[in-house]
């Protein structure tokens, strides 16, 4: 099981990296931004939430205690990114070019859209669906949409629709 001491410590070291990542976006733009409010409820896949109006952070907890040093390194920034974007510039795109740019520019850190994380542990139940080019997971939310009708999913590589394995 999870070491509580061990958690303190990680989220003591995300307000460090999140405060470090704040005063060189002050220095660079030359204005004050204020320090977001971070949760640790985030669930699933994600690894973390950017909340633009509220300004607020949420992270995964499960996936900061299994990949700390990667985690802190790359989403505590990705995620505050897109608040000093949201802040600057109003709405535009998510992982657009005004993200880029403070993500490599600013904070010097890949832009990364997705992370690479091992999703086993929080990932839930999947269901193998199938297009004419490979096989697909699909979350069970997903899974039920089909079911009832109310959704169908294409591959992103051939544009077919997805199929369920029996």
């Amino acid at each position: 099981m999870e070491n509580q001491p061990n958690f303190r410590q990680l989220k003591m070291q995300v307000q460090r990296r999140l405060s470090a990542c704040l005063a060189i976006a002050e220095t660079h733009f030359k204005r004050q931004f204020s320090m977001p409010e971070i949760s640790y409820d985030i669930r699933g896949v994600k690894a973390g939430v950017a909340y633009l109006q509220k300004n607020t952070i949420g992270f995964n907890r499960t996936l900061l205690l299994e990949n700390p040093e990667e985690f802190i390194h790359q989403v505590v920034p990705h995620e505050l990114a897109h608040l000093i974007v949201y802040q600057l510039f109003g709405r535009v795109k998510p992982h657009g070019k005004e993200w880029q740019a403070v993500m490599e520019q600013v904070f010097q850190v890949t832009a990364d859209t997705c992370h690479q994380f091992d999703v086993q542990s929080v990932q839930g139940q999947t269901f193998t669906y199938r297009c004419e080019c490979q096989e697909h997971q699909l979350s069970i939310r997903r899974h039920n949409r089909i079911m009832r009708e109310s959704a169908v999913y294409f591959c992103r590589k051939c544009k077919k629709p997805l199929e369920k394995i029996s």
